[in-house]
């Protein structure tokens, strides 16, 4: 049987260095390789999609690699495709480097320059350990294999537009429809979550940050399950703690999610740190929550330059959502799309606090009442989203007025390419 080898290689002249030496060895079926780490996960969720058998044994990744730096990449694969072994080529042959490879989840080192027999015997060995994984796997084993779960951020234009209110009544709205799960709050100095659901739990996200190998057990004890069966992970008690979230442990914690629920939802809050900046840069749909009046509007325009200048996210690629709306406010949908240059959701939340505030108040905007026009605006927009079954959505429009709600967008990472 051949070894199917996917190289993801942004340097040209390694393209055609490795490229050669991977047709000479024997039953090895190179494909087509590409060119920078969001090419390499869409193309290995798109192919998961259909079968694990479709996903090719071997990946080499050269240290070059970008946006997403080799060794991030390392570990975004092993985690979301752990039938298929990859090989890091790099100029760096010290001890040091192969700990940190073999902890991200290589399953073998290459130094540059390549050479034949060093490469068709890492090729061979991490190739026979991907047929026994696939073995394994083929009789029930509990790993996660399929290309992950939708990611959604909400952001907020500016502080107190409603973002944290938006992305919790996505989330029940998904769970309502029978889909597992996770709600994260990654506002991590201001975060609200815990107090509009009304739980007390000790372990936050914090909790998960300094670990390198997030086990589902470890994953499992950090996450509060809600009444609602919303699986919480909530942002530390202590603000400053925050700083303790960095880039790399966002990256690990949001991808481990990913492989355990269909859905998870991310609150941003309205700041952007390291830790918010990488959930936007991962997530399938970027929300952007604004209201029609001209501070928020400008906001909302500032961070979407903002996310553009950072290399986060285009334009483009973000959605705006307007909160608190009405016929009668001079700042329309329309206009909120030309100024920022985004795409603009075609379902807006309408202005009507009367029927939130008990709730809010309560820490109980679970127990919304169903016959709420901003409930029913907020579930309707999940169902705009994909985030809830296409029956049960379409169910909950015809029918919202009796307070019921109820697929998956298509995964796959929207980075800003270089």
């Amino acid at each position: 049987m051949p070894t199917r080898i996917l190289p993801a290689v942004g340097d040209a002249d390694a393209v055609r260095s490795l490229t050669t030496l991977l047709s000479q060895l024997p039953d090895a079926e190179p494909v087509s390789p590409v060119a920078d780490s969001t090419q390499l996960v869409d193309t290995l969720a798109r192919l998961a999609a259909e079968s694990v058998d479709e996903l090719p044994e071997v990946v080499i990744v050269h240290e070059r690699i970008g946006p997403v730096p080799a060794l991030e990449l390392v570990r975004e694969v092993a985690l979301r495709f752990p039938a298929v072994g990859v090989i890091l080529v790099t100029t760096d042959a010290g001890p040091g480097l192969f700990s940190a490879a073999m902890d991200a989840g290589a399953r073998g080192l290459v130094t540059l320059p390549l050479g034949y027999e060093d490469l068709a015997q890492r090729v061979h060995a991490v190739a026979q350990w991907s047929v026994g994984v696939r073995r394994h796997l083929g009789h029930g084993g509990d790993v996660f294999t399929g290309v992950g779960g939708t990611l959604i951020t909400v952001s907020g234009a500016k502080g107190g537009v409603g973002a944290t209110l938006l992305a919790v009544q996505l989330a029940l709205a998904a769970q309502a429809s029978g889909r597992p799960t996770a709600l994260v709050d990654m506002d991590l100095q201001a975060g609200d979550i815990a107090s509009f659901l009304d739980v007390q739990f000790r372990r936050s996200v914090v909790d998960l940050a300094a670990i390198t190998d997030l086990s589902p057990r470890i994953l499992a004890e950090a996450v509060f399950r809600h009444d609602t069966g919303v699986a919480l992970l909530l942002a530390p008690g202590e603000g400053e703690r925050g700083e303790e979230v960095t880039d790399r442990a966002a990256r690990q914690i949001l991808g481990a999610l990913r492989s355990r629920y269909e859905v998870v939802v991310v609150d941003c809050g309205a700041q952007l740190g390291g830790a918010g900046a990488t959930a936007v840069e991962m997530a399938d749909r970027a929300l952007l929550v604004t209201t029609p009046d001209v501070v928020a509007v400008r906001g909302a325009k500032r961070t979407v330059r903002m996310w553009d200048r950072l290399q986060i996210r285009k334009a483009e690629e973000t959605t705006v959502v307007v909160n608190r709306h009405s016929r009668g406010t001079e700042i329309q949908p329309a206009l909120v799309q030309k100024i920022t240059g985004t795409a603009v959701a075609a379902t807006v939340i309408p202005a009507n606090f009367k029927e939130l505030q008990s709730a809010v108040d309560a820490g109980r905007v679970h127990a919304l009442d169903g016959r709420s026009t901003v409930r029913q605006a907020m579930w309707a927009l999940a169902g705009e989203l994909g985030l809830v079954k296409a029956q049960e959505g379409s169910q909950h429009r015809r029918s919202g007025r009796a307070g019921r709600g109820g697929e998956r967008a298509s995964a796959g990472f929207r980075r800003r390419r270089e």
